[in-house]
């Protein structure tokens, strides 16, 4: 046997533990959903290590908190409403890190003669607009994040969204761009990549973020079940650091993040371009909005109990603090 023949017989070799260990390798079934916000979450399994993710994109975020509960995943990526929502109900589910923020907007009809961000002109309108006995029309997709944003601004202002204006739920947000081109709305709160796809096609105007009131930008949670937690927690730990890893990855290369937004959704580039500018990746967990968020929504009678205690109890900041080397006082607590 020749020299060069016998090196590689050692190298061969010595590669057979690792492709041991990437076979047994603890494995997690992640769900996630098709949105701006939730897209990178296809990037975790490349970022995983020690663990082998297989990342399952859904539709809605509720269709991943479905197969969730039911035990058809081992995580989920969904919204804060969605976490309140599932302890609601009674599901076991368990917080275990943020992904990303933002991705609300507030947009107008493109004939109403009100500037960005000018709130006592909206609220002049909306009551003029009931003066003359005419509805003032404002959708969102009801019990989505952009929903519970828009009610909370609204009601930051002052404007009384049972009594002041009149509620259209348009489910899908695919739907709100037509809706607003066919004028069956004034006034629309969506979520990106559907807010910049419609002001690119000037069915409508921007007008504002609605992140000044008690949950402030906060939308996405990545959840799991207690069971899963007791029976594969480094696998779990392993889910986190990818997120984080992700998340890091994503901020700090815009590009990245625009082309893993137009591979899932199919969606042109410039149009994630565009909502690149209004996500915040963040893997924090805040607890503090959190609970404001499940105040608001029992307030609202999304809910129908006090699932305060719950919410701070099932956020277990172990993971993020493995994960990123930080106490949990700096993770959101």
């Amino acid at each position: 046997m020749d020299v060069k023949r016998f090196m590689l017989l050692i190298l061969a070799l010595l590669a057979l533990p690792s492709l041991s260990f990437a076979d047994d390798a603890p494995k997690i079934k992640l769900g996630y959903a098709k949105c701006a916000h939730c897209t990178p979450m296809s990037l975790t399994p490349q970022f995983a290590e020690g663990v082998a993710i297989d990342a399952v994109s859904f539709n809605t975020g509720t269709d991943a908190l479905t197969a969730l509960v039911s035990k058809n995943i081992d995580v989920a990526q969904v919204t804060y409403l969605h976490y309140a929502i599932a302890l609601d109900k009674g599901f076991d589910v368990v917080a275990i890190s943020g992904q990303v923020n933002g991705g609300s907007a507030i947009l107008l009809g493109n004939d109403l003669e009100v500037a960005p961000g000018d709130w006592s002109a909206l609220k002049a309108l909306i009551a003029k607009y009931k003066a003359d006995g005419k509805p003032f029309r404002v959708a969102a997709s009801r019990g989505n994040a952009q929903d519970i944003h828009m009610r909370g601004a609204f009601a930051k202002q002052g404007i009384d969204i049972n009594k002041d204006v009149q509620f259209v739920n348009i489910p899908n947000p695919s739907d709100h761009l037509q809706a607003l081109r066919r004028g069956e709305v004034e006034l629309i709160c969506t979520v990106e990549p559907f807010a910049t796809q419609i002001m690119q096609a000037k069915a409508a105007k921007f007008f504002g973020f609605p992140y000044d009131q008690a949950a402030g930008k906060l939308t996405n949670l990545i959840l799991t079940r207690s069971d899963v937690i007791a029976s594969n927690p480094k696998a779990l730990e392993g889910v986190v650091r990818a997120v984080v890893k992700v998340d890091a990855h994503i901020a700090a290369d815009k590009p990245a993040l625009i082309e893993v937004i137009s591979k899932i959704t199919g969606l042109d580039k410039a149009i994630a371009t565009g909502a690149v500018e209004n996500l915040d990746p963040d893997p924090k967990m805040y607890r503090a909005s959190a609970l404001a968020i499940a105040a608001m929504m029992r307030d609202l009678k999304y809910i129908n109990s006090d699932v305060t205690a719950a919410v701070e109890k099932n956020l277990d900041y172990r993971f993020l603090e493995a994960a990123t080397g930080k106490p949990k006082t700096e993770l959101g607590y």
